[in-house]
């Protein structure tokens, strides 16, 4: 049962307007995530130092956590972002997020993982380009739990990724393979695939 919204009743000039805060609130909220999320869209990573491109990519990982939904076994302790490969720039923005942001009552927590084996506790893995070939790896690691796997290279998001980084002329984009996020019992919100590439 939906929790219902908190509704205070505001008298003005005769005029009742029934004001359910909460909904604003909510409203006003998913407005401004999707303003951030799309405007990241706009920027020419091909110009930028690695570390703005990174910057733009951590905003979009951390952004996920908004559309996509993880079952309430997954809504204990710490949210779980695990990087496979090197990117220290990338590590170093993430963390950045991660000293004042949570997701939902959870601390955002982020791994520098060097294995597939070590992903298997992640809500969130993300997969750098120069370590594409460990997604099977990955892909056997996280069966029966769980994860959202992100990828950054061409391709990936038809071989087992749910969301590949992809760039397409000077924008940086998305590609979402929808049922490659469901499999996992994740629930992905429909606003998250309409701003995406959708591949199958």
């Amino acid at each position: 049962m939906k929790k219902p919204y908190i509704c205070t009743l505001v008298k003005k000039h005769g005029l009742q307007f029934d004001l359910c805060i909460e909904k604003i609130m909510k409203k006003l909220l998913f407005i401004l995530v999707s303003i951030l999320l799309l405007s990241s869209w706009m920027v020419a990573p091909a110009d930028q130092s690695e570390e703005a491109n990174a910057k733009i990519k951590a905003i979009y990982i951390y952004n996920f956590t908004k559309y996509i939904e993880w079952p309430d076994t997954y809504k204990e302790g710490n949210f779980v972002v695990g990087v496979l490969g090197t990117s220290i720039p990338l590590v170093n923005e993430l963390n950045k997020m991660a000293s004042s942001k949570t997701v939902g009552t959870q601390k955002f927590e982020i791994k520098s993982v060097a294995s597939a084996a070590e992903c298997a506790k992640c809500h969130i893995v993300y997969i750098l380009s120069d370590n594409s070939a460990q997604l099977p790896d990955v892909i056997g690691k996280v069966k029966g739990k769980s994860a959202l796997i992100v990828t950054d290279k061409s391709g990936l998001a038809t071989k087992g990724s749910g969301i590949n980084f992809f760039v397409d002329g000077n924008k940086q984009k998305i590609e979402l393979n929808r049922s490659n996020i469901e499999k996992y019992k994740l629930k992905v919100a429909s606003t998250l695939v309409e701003m995406s590439v959708q591949v199958k």
